[in-house]
């Protein structure tokens, strides 16, 4: 029987860092993989509840400026500049730079915080456990202060 209670255990945590894994790699992957994307600086102009919207200066010459969105954080604010990555085909940036990498992975902090105490308690594996509770405070704290 407790092989089947840690086999469950292990699942959902599991299933929770893929979750993050997945979560995160939506604007990841811009952030990541931007070679050969559009690259400029956004001049936010207004917030609303879930984004922010402003002027986009494409970084090479001759791009098209227009205005784009950008997921709302804390630290985006009227008048602020900031390096974004333009999403293909849309009109949505994702801040990009060491700031936007970790800002984009966030959710799998917040998965290695939940799967921590499902490892240490319930698997019963304590090391394991801080290790991915390490790793997730690492990240959150990392992102804090990249922003």
């Amino acid at each position: 029987m407790t092989h089947v209670r840690n086999a469950a255990l292990a699942l959902v945590a599991l299933l929770l860092v893929v979750a993050g894994v997945w979560a995160s790699w939506a604007s990841a992957q811009h952030v990541l993989l931007g070679k050969g994307r559009e690259h400029g600086t956004l001049t936010v102009t207004a917030c609303g509840e879930d984004s922010c919207s402003g002027r986009y200066v494409p970084g090479e010459p001759g791009g098209e400026r227009r205005t784009l969105s950008i997921g709302r954080s804390v630290a985006a604010g009227p008048g602020m500049t900031i390096p974004v990555v333009v999403k293909p085909g849309t009109d949505e940036g994702v801040r990009a730079g060491w700031g936007g990498g970790l800002h984009a992975w966030l959710p799998l902090g917040g998965a290695l915080l939940l799967a921590a105490p499902l490892v240490g308690g319930g698997l019963r594996s304590p090391r394991t456990a801080w290790s991915l509770a390490g790793l997730g405070a690492g990240l959150l704290v990392a992102t804090f202060f990249a922003l």
